[in-house]
């Protein structure tokens, strides 16, 4: 059972940098950050849980499986990570390009401690804890006094060289004008290798300047993601299903009118709105098999959304689900997201494998949690700095969709500034 109490509280920087402070002295944390991001849909404000009282790890075949059987013996809260690469699970798919994260491909743990944040509240929910425990543990997190470091600079390299990239995403049209496919996420890492860095401090530094609505640290030992993004994968709630799918990017200006002719681009752009509609199609698809006939519809079609670092074309896709279907099994027949994949979506997943020069793991996968009722959430991991502390390994992979209409070097560039607040973190 979960003891439960409340206490006043106010989402400030300081709290944020006490609660990753205390958080981090455990082996398993995850901290969820909506950064007050409006018309969203979110939850709650953010999300902390620490310390597991079980977990499962598993790669391979059945992954998806041995997760369904693990939720629905626990049912309670549960924290953790699906990688990209579970899509072989799915399809008769494969993954052999270089792993040098070597993360598990599915990770979720259930929480000695959670804390749930409202506007102007938090709510403990510890197991086995008296009330006398739980106010000791938030009067020790007040008391902190951080003084996080980010550490000393980060060189980093780029897998892909431009050259290489040009030739990589011309093999794309080539596939594109054949027919094969009409749209593909096409992916590069950037890197770095044997530096260390204070993965606390960076994510603070990078939620800061980013303010992202989907913004998680999750730490499981040595394994870290760092993530600042932008984008929803799925969200239940009872029996409504959701998904947030982005395609289409702007930089932000230099000034308000700027900013605005930025956003009048983004949403008369032809390029970037037939990107959004083919991926808002998939996503429709995806969504029929498991939805209540005729329920599926879009109740926001390209509408652009303003964060710190860019402007973002976003879609959201909603259904009420069919009865008695497990939350797993929603999961998996929405997974990998379409705006990560492309369309058709298995024949985009083998194409992007074999041109891209590194495996994704976790990159393009999702971070979230499920409540005891079922209920879930789960962003999609990108604008995401992942980190091995004990390989002393970054990375840092970004992407973006390749259609018929797209300029192979306004492609380049759009990597480029979808890795500038990473970059400037760790620079």
């Amino acid at each position: 059972m979960r003891s439960s109490l409340r206490f006043t509280c106010s989402l400030t920087p300081e709290v944020k940098a006490n609660l990753l402070q205390w958080a981090a002295k455990f082996n398993e944390a995850i901290w969820l950050d909506s950064n007050e991001v409006p018309h969203l849909n979110n939850t709650y404000q953010a999300i902390l849980a620490v310390e597991a009282s079980d977990s499962i790890s598993v790669s391979g075949p059945g992954s998806f499986e041995k997760l369904d059987r693990w939720q629905q013996q626990k049912k309670d809260w549960l924290f953790g990570y699906l990688s990209y690469d579970l899509k072989n699970d799915l399809e008769a798919l494969n993954s052999g390009n270089s792993d040098q994260l070597e993360f598990p491909e599915l990770l979720f743990f259930c929480p000695k401690r959670l804390f749930l944040f409202g506007s102007d509240e938090v709510e403990l929910l510890f197991l086995d804890s008296t009330e006398e425990e739980m106010r000791s543990v938030w009067d020790q997190i007040q008391y902190l006094n951080p003084q996080l470091d980010t550490g000393s600079q980060v060189s980093i390299k780029v897998r892909t060289t431009p050259d290489q990239y040009r030739e990589k995403v011309r093999s794309l049209l080539d596939h594109i004008k054949r027919g094969d496919i009409y749209e593909a996420n096409y992916c590069i890492e950037f890197y770095s290798e044997g530096q260390q860095i204070h993965p606390e401090a960076t994510y603070l530094h990078l939620n800061e300047i980013s303010k992202p609505p989907f913004s998680s640290y999750f730490k499981v030992g040595d394994y870290y993601a760092l993530s600042a993004s932008p984008e929803r994968f799925l969200q239940k709630r009872g029996n409504t299903l959701i998904s947030q799918p982005i395609k289409g990017t702007r930089r932000r200006g230099d000034n308000s009118e700027q900013d605005l002719r930025l956003i009048q681009e983004l949403e008369t752009d032809t390029k970037e709105r037939s990107e959004n509609i083919m991926i808002t199609d998939l996503v429709r698809n995806d969504m029929s098999k498991i939805a209540r006939s005729g329920s599926v519809h879009v109740p926001e079609l390209c509408r652009v959304y303003t964060f710190e670092q860019v402007h973002q074309l976003i879609t959201t896709v909603s259904c009420q689900l069919k009865e008695d279907i497990n939350p797993v099994e929603i999961i998996q027949a929405m997974f990998p997201m379409g705006s990560m994949t492309g369309a058709p979506k298995i024949r985009a997943m083998e194409i992007i494998e074999e041109l891209e020069d590194f495996k994704r793991g976790l990159y393009s996968g999702a971070i979230g949690y499920f409540s005891p009722e079922g209920d879930f959430d789960f962003n999609v991991i990108i604008r995401t700095i992942l980190y091995n502390a004990a390989k002393a390994y970054l990375s840092l992979p970004v992407g973006s969709a390749i259609t018929i209409g797209s300029d192979i070097d306004q492609e380049y560039a759009e990597c480029l500034l979808k890795a500038k607040a990473m970059r400037q973190v760790l620079e």
